[in-house]
């Protein structure tokens, strides 16, 4: 008598201690009943890391992936690689970045997922925010109000500069999932947009002005009121947003940053807001995390700082839930995966 076929893993590491990255119990059974019979679902119940681009696999996620076809956590450690050697055909990630798999995953044959796109709405969201912030003064209206001054004059007057978003020149760098949702923002604004990207052929979303590549940089520096920050961190990417390209930017621009801190050269971004060069910086991403204390962006009055959480929402796992079902499905139809990186690219 031939013995049972043994059911095929997913396995499921997704325990974040942060209520907001932490697996419900009500994706844990969509996961299930998409999978059907014949498979078994794995849920790691130790704490996951989902900072960053994910952690370091605990010794739970190890055991669990050996045997596994399938793994679903924040980035894809190197231990649960090794432990599904053989076996293991697709890794999904639950961050957008994915730098910190990609060494152990190179001619593993594993096919990863990333969830750039499930991010790319509230990202675009916080930016237009953030925007905001310093286009319509709200920064200097927080520091009357802090003050208890009625600095309505230096409004009226004009000595403090408002803008209105339409009349913006819009610059995105990196326009992948999170860079067009943000385009798409700033052309329904009435804003000037442009942005780069690895393969400019492949165009922007409508009303894109013009698609450039990353040697167009500077350009792009040149012409934007405001310079976005959206592109994956990759071995051409890093340290891009130079000095140099900062200081091509017009007299009162603002920096947003979403992407990742190693893009983008925090001192130079400090010398010009204290030399007025620049209007302001958002910043939700630092080359330090968390940011030390005692560094300057803490107390700086030009700098709308956030830790990190551009994308958090409480929509997160219904977006992130729809993708990885819409995976399975396609993944036992034998079909493309949605959100597929390109290991050698980096995203």
């Amino acid at each position: 008598m031939t013995p049972p076929r043994p059911p095929r893993r997913l396995v499921v590491d997704l325990a974040s201690p942060l209520a907001a990255w932490r697996i419900p119990p009500a994706s844990t059974q969509a996961i299930r009943a998409a999978l059907g019979s014949g498979w078994e679902v794995v849920v790691v119940q130790a704490p996951a890391t989902s900072d960053g681009d994910g952690g370091s696999g605990t010794p739970e996620a190890v055991a669990a992936a050996r045997g596994a076809e399938i793994y679903v956590g924040y980035g894809v450690p190197r231990g649960v690689v090794a432990a599904g050697a053989g076996t293991l055909k697709w890794a999904h990630s639950g961050t957008a970045g994915v730098g910190a798999s990609l060494p152990h995953l190179a001619s593993s044959g594993i096919v990863l997922t990333n969830s750039a796109a499930v991010h790319a709405e509230p990202i675009a969201d916080w930016t237009i925010a953030a925007i905001a912030y310093f286009a319509r003064g709200l920064d200097r209206m927080r520091e009357f109000q802090a003050a208890e001054q009625w600095a309505r004059q230096a409004f009226a007057d004009l000595e403090v500069r408002v803008r209105e978003l339409g009349e913006l020149r819009l610059g995105v760098l990196g326009l992948g999932g999170i860079g067009a949702a943000i385009a798409r923002r700033g052309v329904a604004l009435g804003m000037s947009v442009a942005g780069l990207r690895r393969r400019p052929a492949r165009g922007g979303p409508p009303g894109v002005r013009w698609v450039g590549g990353l040697g167009d940089l500077p350009r792009l520096a040149a012409e934007s009121d405001c310079l976005v920050i959206a592109a994956p961190h990759t071995a051409e990417t890093r340290g891009a947003v130079t000095r140099g390209v900062l200081e091509q930017l017009p007299q009162g621009a603002i920096v947003v940053n979403v992407s990742r801190g190693t893009l983008l050269d925090e001192t130079a971004v400090l010398d010009l807001l204290d030399a007025s060069r620049l209007l302001g910086a958002a910043l939700d991403v630092f080359a330090t995390e968390p940011l030390p204390a005692g560094h300057p962006f803490w107390r700086h009055p030009r700098v709308l700082l956030s830790p990190h959480v551009a994308a958090v929402t409480a929509r997160f796992w219904e977006r992130e839930t729809g993708l990885i079902v819409e995976n399975i499905r396609r993944y036992l139809a034998g079909s493309p995966l949605a959100n597929t990186v390109d290991l050698e690219a980096g995203y």
